[in-house]
């Protein structure tokens, strides 16, 4: 089996985009003739400060996270998105070798790790659970398959760590949700993991939107 950190990629950010949100904000106010070069600036901070965040709906991200599925489980609440998602029906593990997530809290470096390979008094007590778990669930999911079970019957004996990969498009003013909530100090772990350095991201890209008001 491999063992992965979790990551994450911006694969599309849109561009121009005070200038964009002026252009379809000044609509509502029919005041387009005040665009010049240097407005769309105090545009944006006039319409996030009264609330107007409809107007910020028009322009998207799309993101690529590579994560376990609990993660993904959580991510999916979001309802004002577009989500694709690998499949356990059709992706067939044997093939590759079952890839797992680590978790914060487990200190192992990523690889691949074997029964063979591994001395297990050399992990705290807490790892030699989850790793030897893990390895049995890669061991019965691959005996499964020789069995003649499909993907999708035997996807029943991987845990939610099993790594995944999940592709979301949401507009901006739904980022600015997720990260509200994903963000906090009561978000589980692991989305606190990858939502607080993404959110650090779309930050450095846009302040204006995603800074601190």
């Amino acid at each position: 089996m491999y063992l992965l950190k979790p990551s994450f990629e911006i694969i599309n950010f849109p561009i121009r985009v005070l200038q964009k949100l002026e252009l379809y904000g000044r609509v509502c106010y029919k005041s387009e003739e005040r665009i010049t070069n240097i407005s769309a600036e105090k545009f944006c901070k006039m319409i996030k400060s009264l609330k107007h965040e409809s107007v910020i709906e028009h322009c998207s991200a799309t993101v690529r996270f590579i994560c376990n599925r609990g993660f993904t489980h959580e991510l999916v609440r979001h309802r004002l998105a577009s989500y694709s998602q690998e499949s356990t029906r059709y992706c067939n593990y044997k093939k590759t070798g079952v890839t797992f997530i680590i978790p914060p809290w487990v200190k192992l470096q990523l690889g691949e790790y074997t029964r063979n390979m591994l001395n297990f008094h050399n992990y705290p007590i807490h790892a030699r659970y989850w790793l030897d778990s893990l390895l049995n669930a890669e061991h019965n999911y691959n005996k499964l398959l020789e069995e003649g079970w499909s993907p999708q019957q035997a996807r029943g004996v991987l845990p939610i760590d099993l790594k995944t990969e999940i592709i979301i498009t949401a507009n901006l003013r739904e980022w600015m949700h997720i990260f509200e909530l994903r963000c906090s100090k009561q978000a589980h772990p692991q989305m606190q993991e990858l939502m607080v350095p993404l959110r650090e991201e779309f930050t450095t890209r846009l302040p204006i939107l995603f800074g601190e008001e």
